[in-house]
């Protein structure tokens, strides 16, 4: 009999999986310049961009962007699942390239900013994907609402400016259901579909400047 075999209450062996566990996967690779770079940074918004896309009338996209944040990062180059990142947004600092269209957003058809100044993400937790690439999942907070966000990011790489600043850059995406945090407004087209798609397109351009 073999070592896993037993008796079973009516004399007959039961023999039990033998099979080995599935070994985890091995953590990606950390890029060797990022694990030299931890520390406390804080976002330029000078240098900085945190943007968006929609889709318009079913056949065009409208880019927007917002022009009023603050953010702080926390970089664990050599464990980047200890790396952290805090967002704060104005609401009313969004930029469309048409004040009509930028008036519309904040009124309580969308960001309602004058009762909803801000829109913050704070992370929860982040990975090293290989190479240059890694994802950061946290809380969005829009309109009230809380609901989790993940960004796929790319390390772009680091430099001291002629200025003795220590910066990073990251370019970052991702997408979310504008309704599962209340904006909801939208109008029906003659030809059928809508005026604005509920899916929008996240993307970001941050340099952050190192503390310290």
């Amino acid at each position: 009999m073999g070592i896993f075999g037993r008796k079973n209450d009516t004399g007959t062996t039961a023999t039990a999986a033998t099979t080995a566990p599935t070994p985890a996967p091995a953590p990606a690779a950390v890029n060797p310049q990022l694990a030299a770079l931890t520390g406390a940074y804080t976002i330029d918004p000078a240098h900085s961009t945190l943007g968006f896309v929609v889709r318009h009338a079913m056949v065009t996209n409208v880019k927007g962007k917002f022009t009023d944040f603050t953010g702080t990062l926390h970089l664990d180059g050599g464990d980047p699942a200890k790396s952290t990142a805090s967002l704060d947004v104005v609401t009313a600092g969004i930029d469309t390239g048409s004040a009509d269209r930028d008036g519309h957003l904040k009124s309580a058809d969308f960001f309602k900013t004058e009762e909803f100044p801000a829109m913050t993400f704070r992370s929860t937790g982040a990975q090293a994907l290989g190479g240059d690439d890694y994802r950061v999942t946290g809380d969005l907070t829009l309109l009230g609402v809380t609901k989790p966000l993940t960004i796929d990011l790319e390390f772009n790489g680091a430099a001291k400016d002629p200025f003795g600043n220590e910066r990073v850059g990251f370019e970052g995406k991702a997408e979310i259901l504008r309704s599962e945090w209340g904006l909801t407004w939208n109008a029906a087209l003659e030809t059928g579909g809508v005026l604005i798609s509920d899916k929008v397109k996240l993307n970001f351009d941050i340099s952050a400047i190192r503390q310290g």
